[in-house]
């Protein structure tokens, strides 16, 4: 994988925070946070954790032992409906959080010159609720804890990526944001893979059977094990942009009020989006809606491979170094076709392929093969979406604004977060049936796609 090359500097990327690290081992540095967080996005959220809270595990074992080899017993059904519904309001209530606290944190951090201290401090934050999933020991009792945890996670993770994102704009220029965004998407997918081909083989084994290590699969301590390794995995990675991309300069434009007063300053800059540059705030709702579509496919596929498609949680795995592979591949393709033919054109030939793979999930039965395709298609879509999406804002972004604008792309994003995990939760529980829950989660992929039609590339001018 080669990295993207930096052109000369423009009179653009010379000046403020835009030239603060616009060179290779700014760009390395940058995107090994990206490549740390796949222990977050793949192992959490994802293939591992998520996975173990779906699992028999935290079902009653009287219901268990009934139902015997029966994947189909209803009272096994209901039970595996009622875990995954327990883990979809328990996101729902943190999305509810982070909308609330967002406006606030994103804004305050803008012009303050700590963009760097509050990455650090939140995902210092997210390491440590990954760490105590340890104590989640695979009995029903501790279910509530587990997706507790994983809510709390989530929060954090998505106040870190405020403060992560707007820093695109200082290692990259206008002309070559696609293809850095998109390297740093990849380099996350990449890091997926190495990790999780390390927990394969270290802690978790290619069978039934215990790992290399010899660790006890009781009350699911490999899978514990394997978290709390993960933990140390993103704490690691996230050094280098610490380390080796500077702080930004504290600006005049720091705001400087109470906690509730900066609500009225936030509703001031959507006035200013609103006299300025509707289109900006028309991307703002759309994207909103689809990236929390997305959030949805990376959360609750897992769970649907799992409760549907009969995997196992190494089958689950295999299929996650496979997902990873190719949609690192075909982000980092997408950043070039980024800097080519527009962001737009992009996020939106990347979602309808993400609303074609996902109706097909309804169609395709149970057979694991079936799966294996529809998933692999529809992981070539979810990554240029979001990379896309994050260079889509950045170019619009006019200098100096980066953290005020990022901050309210949080912002909106997590005040309608409570969508796919609520639809998710509600088609299950309506049905019955864990699969009728992708239903909810298209739905919300569909609405993105359509309020994204209009919108139209255009600097942000805010008045």
């Amino acid at each position: 994988m080669s990295l993207p090359a930096q052109p000369a500097p423009d009179s653009l990327a010379a000046t403020g925070a835009r030239a603060i690290a616009a060179d290779r081992r700014g760009v390395r540095a940058w995107a090994l946070w990206d490549w740390g967080s796949a222990a977050f996005n793949a192992v959490v959220t994802t293939f591992v954790f998520s996975t173990y809270l779906s699992s028999s595990y935290f079902i009653d074992p009287a219901i268990v032992a009934a139902a015997g080899d029966d994947d189909k017993n209803p009272a096994l059904v209901a039970a595996k409906a009622d875990n995954a519904s327990l883990i979809g309001i328990a996101l729902m209530i943190a999305g509810i959080l982070v909308a609330l606290l967002a406006p606030v944190l994103g804004q305050r951090s803008d012009g303050s010159g700590r963009r760097k201290l509050w990455l650090g401090i939140n995902t210092g934050l997210v390491v440590l609720a990954m760490a105590a999933m340890f104590f989640v020991q695979g009995t029903p009792d501790y279910l509530v804890l587990g997706a507790t945890l994983l809510a709390v996670g989530n929060v954090f993770f998505e106040f870190a990526s405020v403060n992560y994102n707007a820093m695109l704009v200082q290692v990259s220029t206008r002309q070559t944001m696609g293809r850095v965004s998109g390297f740093g998407w990849g380099m996350g997918y990449v890091g997926g893979i190495v990790l999780l081909l390390v927990l394969l083989l270290g802690f978790i084994g290619l069978s039934s059977s215990p790992g290399p290590l010899g660790i006890t699969t009781e009350g699911g301590l490999d899978i514990r094990l394997a978290v709390l390794a993960s933990a140390v995995w993103f704490g690691v990675f996230a050094i280098p942009v610490l380390v080796r991309v500077p702080e930004i300069p504290a600006s005049e434009r720091r705001v400087k009020v109470g906690f509730f007063r900066s609500y009225a300053v936030l509703w001031g800059t959507l006035r200013g989006l609103w006299r300025g540059n509707r289109q900006v705030l028309l991307f703002l709702l759309s994207s909103a809606v689809f990236r929390d579509g997305l959030a949805g496919v990376f959360t609750f596929g897992a769970i649907i491979a799992a409760q549907v498609f009969g995997f196992s949680s190494t089958q689950v795995l295999y299929f996650a170094v496979a997902a990873n592979v190719v949609a690192g591949i075909s982000t980092i393709f997408a950043g070039r076709l980024d800097d080519r033919f527009g962001p737009k054109n992009v996020i939106l030939v990347s979602l309808i392929g993400l609303v074609v793979a996902g109706l097909a999930v309804l169609v395709i039965g149970t057979a694991q093969l079936g799966f294996w395709i529809v998933g692999l298609v529809l992981c070539m879509f979810v990554g240029p979406v979001q990379s896309a999406s994050r260079s889509f804002l950045a170019r619009i972004t006019p200098e100096g604004r980066e953290g005020e604008i990022f901050g309210l792309y949080a912002t909106t994003g997590r005040a309608v977060s409570f969508l796919a995990p609520g639809l998710f939760a509600l088609f299950v529980a309506l049905s019955g049936d864990t699969r009728l829950g992708i239903l909810g989660i298209v739905l919300i992929l569909l609405a993105g796609l359509v309020l994204m039609l209009p919108v139209k590339t255009a600097q942000v001018e805010i008045r």
